[in-house]
């Protein structure tokens, strides 16, 4: 007997799907040089758009990618050993106290399908990383935001967000899109008032180019506490293309995070390059010093064009450029300069710009100027 099964063409995909993710937003990566220069004909086109390191990544970490190129037939080392055992040296923690992951972003995932259930809270600031929104509506999360103050984390905010339904709060320092920082004190004063059963999760992924104030969470980890700490190889190591981020949290908790986190997330390549990066204290070193000489310049040329900006702790800067972000940040396409549009973070009249080399950052400034004519 052939049973013939009745297919409705017209069946809409959207009552297929989980009705939570419906209204979820996609996260807009920067625009690729490649499609610049091809949409306006372009030969020579800088990207200012995403924080990557402008220097490129270490000497050391292209000669290790080229002598592992011949073995990406071979599948990676699931637990990734050695990155693990040259971090947890490092850092001075235990080689299970590392979670690695494809991007930090790929742990930030990973924490909220291991600890978020449905309906339970994720208290994040606003304008914050939007990735913590989309990891909280996948799991069908309640997020809570709170508004930044003078474009910096509200700790005091935040801690009044809690409840007793509250499992996560991110916090993102220096945060992503304003550059800003909360400081040693203000987060003692946070760790000493947020309840024991909430995970914080403090997102370090810019923590490289921060000053002395930043705060040592890494007490709060050894403390036994239910934190999780963030970090990543994009930023300041240069590895944005290949991925890897990581995690530092106690052991219990990482354990029950493996059960989600997907087996070799960490590719062969990426590995190889993190561990050589690990070895070139000298290219971290140029890195910092590039950017303090660019943040100092950017500052100096917006102060000029009396354009109001937010002091930053990381390798970007946030400028008002007083009139719709987006149309400047299009105008600017066509002279070859790539900016971030934040009007997404609800800051339209703002464009984010990452520092990068001298010659780049007087192209950007020189195209401003033009474009605000």
């Amino acid at each position: 007997m052939v049973i013939h099964l009745k297919f409705n063409p017209m069946k809409k995909i959207r009552d297929l799907i989980r009705p939570n993710i419906v209204n979820i937003q996609p996260y807009p990566p920067g625009k690729p040089i490649e499609d610049v220069k091809r949409e306006f004909g372009l030969k020579e086109v800088i990207k200012m758009a995403s924080n990557e390191n402008a220097l490129g990544p270490s000497p050391k970490a292209i000669e290790a990618i080229k002598k592992a190129a011949n073995t990406v037939s071979l599948y990676p080392d699931g637990n990734a050993y050695y990155l693990k055992q040259k971090l947890a040296q490092k850092l001075g923690v235990n080689a299970d106290e590392i979670l690695l992951g494809n991007g930090t972003d790929e742990v930030i995932r990973v924490i909220t399908e291991t600890f978020l259930n449905p309906g339970e809270e994720v208290v994040i600031a606003w304008p914050g990383f939007v990735v913590y929104s989309i990891a909280t509506d996948v799991m069908d999360g309640t997020l809570k935001r709170t508004p930044l103050r003078n474009y910096t984390h509200d700790l005091e905010a935040m801690l009044k967000a809690v409840t007793n339904k509250t499992k996560l709060i991110f916090i993102a320092n220096p945060n992503n899109p304003t550059g800003t920082m909360v400081n040693k004190d203000e987060v003692e004063s946070f760790m000493k008032k947020v309840p024991e059963d909430v995970i914080v999760v403090f997102d370090e992924a810019y923590y490289e180019y921060a000053n002395e104030d930043f705060p040592q969470t890494f007490q709060y980890f050894k403390q036994g506490r239910n934190v999780i700490i963030l970090r990543t190889f994009s930023k300041i190591y240069g590895l944005a293309g290949l991925r890897v981020g990581y995690g530092i949290a106690r052991k219990e908790m990482l354990v029950e995070m493996n059960r989600v986190r997907q087996p070799f997330n960490v590719n062969r390549i990426a590995q190889v390059a993190a561990i050589a990066a690990l070895d070139d204290s000298e290219h971290v070193k140029k890195s910092i010093a590039m950017n303090e000489e660019g943040k100092k310049f950017l500052y100096k040329e917006f102060e000029s064009m009396g354009l109001e900006y937010v002091p930053t702790a990381a390798n970007f800067i946030l400028v008002n450029v007083e009139r719709d972000g987006r149309k400047v940040y299009e105008q600017l396409l066509k002279e070859g300069v790539i900016v971030r549009p934040v009007d997404n973070y609800d800051l339209p009249n703002f464009l984010r710009v990452t520092i990068c080399k001298p010659s780049e950052n007087k192209k950007f400034v020189e195209s401003l100027k033009k474009v605000l004519k």
